[in-house]
């Protein structure tokens, strides 16, 4: 297997401080992006979107934000006629740790899929999820959020929302793909080593390990 060239404290010492300038760069790049984030406009949600909850009890988009103030929705891939998740978003939400933070911080987060909750819970009880988890199922929610397009297919995506004190709710902000990578921290740990995440869409040098992205 290939490796990096091998150099002495001194040299190494030298090309890491180097890269250090363009990671502060780019550290500020991103706490400049993420203050323009900030500034985005919402707009009001005006459907009465109905949801089943965990308890199989119907309610509405109020009701996942639990009585916090704003709102991450994951929009978990499980079409309606799968027996099983996406393994993408299983991936993804298998590194979900303690979010403890986002509560102090007055943020409700939920999962939001168009498949029935039947297949939702028996799903979280086999992966052995305790996040709350919301079906969709027979409402237009997940294609009006972009997270169904064209015929039927599922897009993995987050949305964040807000609500006022009139009991509004507004939508702040929506990614997915790639815009979901600060999310899973096993990404964050594979672009620190040598060898980064072995996907042939990175720039590697040759001889590096690398299998289709996606595959």
């Amino acid at each position: 297997m290939a490796l990096p060239p091998i150099v002495s404290r001194e040299q190494w010492q030298a090309a890491r401080d180097a890269l250090m300038v363009k990671e502060k760069a780019h550290t500020r790049a991103k706490d400049a992006l993420n203050a323009e984030r900030r500034r985005l406009p919402m707009v009001r949600i005006e459907r009465d979107y109905r949801f089943t909850n965990p308890a199989g009890s119907d309610v509405g988009l109020i009701d996942l934000f639990g009585g916090r103030r704003q709102l991450v929705i994951y929009h978990f891939m499980f079409h309606p006629d799968w027996e099983q998740g996406c393994p993408s978003c299983t991936f993804a939400t298998d590194q979900i740790g303690n979010l403890d933070l986002l509560e102090e911080k007055d943020v409700a987060f939920a999962l939001v899929s168009r498949a029935p909750i039947e297949k939702l819970l028996a799903y979280r009880d086999e992966r052995g999820w305790a996040f709350p988890w919301y079906s969709s199922f027979g409402t237009s929610f997940n294609r009006d959020f972009g997270a169904t397009v064209g015929d039927d297919s599922e897009i993995h995506a987050y949305s964040a929302c807000v609500r006022d004190d009139a009991g509004n709710v507004y939508q702040t902000y929506a990614t997915g793909g790639r815009g979901a990578e600060p999310m899973f921290p096993a990404v964050g740990f594979l672009d620190m080593t040598v060898y980064g995440r072995q996907e042939d869409f990175e720039v590697s040098p040759a001889g590096w390990p690398q299998v289709p992205t996606y595959g």
